[in-house]
């Protein structure tokens, strides 16, 4: 028999992207913690792990832009896309009530989505931990200097916690978008109606107004785009996209011809 595809996430069982690795790869895959987002892309370019569950962009805080930069350098390419619903829970041991709670732990990104829980239980302390998974196991575990902790519902079964609240997010319309990625640069474009592209620019007038209209004449549709800053460049940037088209001889066109027009540019993946 075939042993479990090994997935990479930063965090531990039971965080968000735990649960976006088995919407990408199925249920029967061996998860990889990793302790920040370097360690992932280092285990998947590695060989570590067969595949990478990679958080690119929430519906309420935006791009996660690490990401796009560690995506435009590391040798690994996206396969897949998902979308996780973010629902954030309040988790303690079992026996102990709302009304006991004096500190709560969380990744700070998510005690900053619960403002409303907190400003209405102001005798609350926020406690920022490194993960919410991982704030979740330390609790239940023992030893933990807070009382509850801020995380998933996979978490609260993982470890064996008791949900005294679901929904604390102040947004319910709170999805991340979630890459799969592999080892290696990515193959040539084939069938694939979504692709992830990266470039640069020169400075001079019009030079994005060219790239969106190479997309625009082939009904090409840029979902996504962002500019990060290239380190040892002042005042350059580099380009992140996502474009779609239900032609895939379309975005093979679009990018060929940005290939031959435009600088340094690099698919990222294909995927549906």
């Amino acid at each position: 028999m075939s042993s479990p595809l090994c997935v990479a996430i930063q965090g531990e069982h039971g965080a968000f992207s735990h649960q976006a690795a088995l919407q990408l790869f199925g249920a029967d895959v061996e998860i990889l913690p990793c302790r920040d987002f370097p360690g992932l892309f280092q285990a998947v370019a590695e060989g570590r792990a067969e595949r990478g569950a990679v958080p690119m962009e929430n519906s309420l805080a935006g791009a996660v832009v690490e990401n796009l930069d560690l995506m435009a350098a590391a040798s690994v390419h996206a396969v897949a896309e998902t979308r996780v619903r973010v629902e954030l829970c309040l988790v303690a041991p079992p026996g102990l009530r709302l009304d006991e709670l004096n500190r709560v732990a969380s990744h700070p990104v998510a005690l900053r989505q619960c403002r409303a829980f907190f400003g209405a239980h102001p005798s609350i302390v926020e406690v920022p931990a490194y993960d919410t998974a991982g704030s979740v196991r330390d609790l239940i575990g023992g030893g933990a200097d807070y009382d509850a902790a801020i995380g998933s519902a996979l978490a609260a079964e993982l470890y064996g916690g008791e949900i005294l609240v679901r929904g604390l997010e102040d947004d319910p319309l709170n999805h991340t978008r979630f890459l799969g990625v592999a080892p290696g640069i990515a193959p040539p474009l084939g069938a694939a109606r979504k692709a992830s592209l990266t470039f640069t620019l020169p400075h001079r007038p019009g030079s994005l107004h060219a790239v969106l209209g190479v997309l625009a004449e082939r009904d090409v549709d840029l979902l996504w785009i962002m500019s990060r800053p290239i380190a040892g460049k002042p005042w350059e940037y580099r380009f992140h996209v996502d474009v779609h088209s239900d032609d895939p001889t379309a975005l093979r066109s679009a990018y060929e011809v940005l290939g031959a027009s435009v600088g340094d540019v690099k698919l990222l993946g294909a995927y549906a």
